[in-house]
């Protein structure tokens, strides 16, 4: 098992960046309660409309509006693990997400790759899929692998499974993968329960996690809300992760646009709790700030990095393990 050093601990004075006091953060807090209580979320699964009604959500069902009353989102962050193992393909591989320690994985879906031998820019292929899976597995600097390139040469509407082969062959470090929907999530536990020896095998240490994203401004789509109730079905982790854009898809400030995204994760995660009450969740945010000359996302921007300092200070808060994209 695998415990990364501590940062930003007050005893060894490590590396932080407080973008908010106590009080700040409380006043995002409630911001977002009043958001999700007010205005709430577009939720369109039929499945997440029943368990935001069943768990005391209003739940217009003509207008697929859920409306989440403050005791419900508290009650689901409350029963959130904030320690999760995240296992490997065997327990000296295990990467524990706890307060205090930061961890590192690729980015991903890379849409172009370098052909090592031409040196031809091109889109890549199930083999380029393996042969980064084998590069990140070799890098000790990286704790967990997500998905890193899709493979675009196999049929397009099954890619999620050629991509988890691929990887799977091919590292012995935890995966993190994008499904698409809920049924190719249920192949993929399918395939991971095959390869650590069933589906008991599979809950007791999770060799895979999910990543979904809600759609900005504050909709919970048809496949966000099957990953995000299929990981919670299987006992995986499902890291939900925000991708607003200040801007564009939330408002324009950093503070409204960080409302809008703690509203969009908050909401996945009382859907994951309300699905299976204490389901291991991730705090995700790929969230920045429109680069207005281009009108796409600047990353790397100081504004992203303001963003993700606030992200991961919201998830603390939270007492949840957060995953932050942009670097």
């Amino acid at each position: 098992m695998k415990r990364n050093a501590n940062a930003g601990r007050r005893g060894s004075g490590g590396l932080s960046l407080k973008v908010f006091t106590d009080d700040e953060l409380m006043d995002i807090h409630l911001a977002t309660l009043e958001v999700l209580q007010r205005t709430g979320v577009w939720v369109e699964d039929d499945d997440a409309l029943d368990a935001f009604a069943d768990g005391g959500a209003e739940v217009d069902r003509a207008a697929r509006i859920v409306r989440i009353p403050p005791h419900v989102v508290d009650d689901a962050i409350r029963c959130a693990p904030p320690t999760i193992t995240l296992c490997g393909r065997t327990a000296a591989g295990d990467v524990v997400l706890e307060s205090g320690r930061v961890g590192f994985t690729n980015f991903g879906e890379g849409i172009k790759v370098t052909d090592i031998d031409s040196g031809e820019l091109r889109e890549p292929t199930k083999r380029d899929v393996a042969e980064a899976a084998r590069l990140i597995d070799a890098l000790p600097e990286i704790d967990v692998l997500e998905r890193p390139v899709g493979a675009h040469d196999v049929p397009q509407d099954a890619v999620p499974l050629h991509n988890a082969e691929a990887i799977l062959a091919n590292t012995t470090k935890h995966v993190f993968i994008g499904p698409i929907n809920g049924r190719l999530l249920k192949k993929i536990v399918e395939m991971a329960a095959a390869v650590v020896g069933g589906a008991e095998a599979l809950r007791r240490r999770p060799l895979v996690s999910f990543i979904t994203c809600p759609v900005s401004p504050l909709k919970l789509v048809q496949d966000c809300c099957e990953i995000i109730m299929g990981s919670a079905r299987a006992g995986a982790t499902v890291n939900v992760l925000s991708m607003a854009m200040a801007g564009a898809s939330s408002p324009v400030s950093l503070a409204g646009t960080l409302v809008t995204h703690n509203a969009e994760v908050l909401s996945g995660i009382t859907l994951a709790q309300l699905t299976a009450r204490g389901t291991p969740v991730i705090y995700g945010s790929s969230t920045t700030a429109m680069d207005l000359r281009l009108a796409s996302a600047s990353v790397g921007s100081p504004e992203c990095g303001l963003i993700g300092a606030a992200v991961a200070q919201l998830a603390r808060f939270y007492l949840l393990p957060s995953w932050v994209a942009g670097a």
